[in-house]
């Protein structure tokens, strides 16, 4: 449940790539993807790409607190094609996070499977009965005294399953409201970023990278 839902509005769209087929914006922290349910969340990305362009349609979600690269699709061929290509684990994503606590290895895999916390939606937790694989690589790029800024590959895309698998590695996101603990209040913000975005063009079958700075 959203409260004081305060979306940014400067910039409104930061447009990376558009043309004829698909649109590649940079999501700020703090605006829905998508509209929700209630009057008041109607605000979101797809809100407002598709007042720029109408035939706009979502083919991938971030979480309202990441910020970073969203593809949107703006033929119906083109949605098709990119559903396709998500669904199949055709696309590569690379997010950076920086998290509580010096994460001793360089790098690794997180495979734990994850299922909705139900009475505690929309969280989710690690389920070895009924959880879905989940499966993410990462590489450590930096330490500092109290926090590690880490590379993520996903693999599989679940939902938050970049925060649950920091948190049960042992080292929350930065101001995770939903998972961080004590460290939930250590950023004004989600430290989630998603920074590159490859995918194969819909209609030409190039492959395209977008890239989104990381704003922290």
């Amino acid at each position: 449940m959203l409260l004081h839902y305060n979306p940014p509005m400067s910039p409104y769209l930061d447009v990376l790539y558009q043309d004829d087929h698909l649109v590649a914006l940079n999501k700020p922290s703090g605006l829905l993807s998508v509209p929700g349910k209630a009057a008041e969340h109607f605000d979101s990305l797809q809100y407002r790409v598709q007042r720029v362009w109408p035939t706009a349609s979502i083919v991938h979600r971030l979480d309202m607190a990441t910020s970073g690269v969203l593809v949107m699709a703006l033929t119906k061929d083109a949605q098709r094609e990119l559903n396709r290509q998500f669904q199949q684990r055709l696309t590569t994503k690379r997010y950076f996070a920086r998290v509580a606590g010096q994460i001793q290895a360089d790098k690794g895999s997180i495979d734990l499977p994850l299922i909705c916390d139900w009475p505690n939606r929309p969280k989710q937790k690690v389920c070895y009965l009924h959880g879905k694989a989940s499966l993410t690589h990462f590489h450590v790029l930096s330490r500092q005294s109290t926090s590690s800024l880490v590379a993520l590959e996903p693999v599989t895309g679940r939902s938050h399953q970049l925060r649950v698998h920091l948190q049960m590695l042992g080292h929350p996101i930065l101001g995770d409201k939903f998972y961080a603990g004590q460290f939930a209040t250590a950023a004004e913000r989600l430290l989630l970023h998603a920074a590159e975005l490859t995918i194969l063009h819909p209609i030409s079958g190039e492959r395209v990278k977008f890239y989104a700075e990381c704003p922290f």
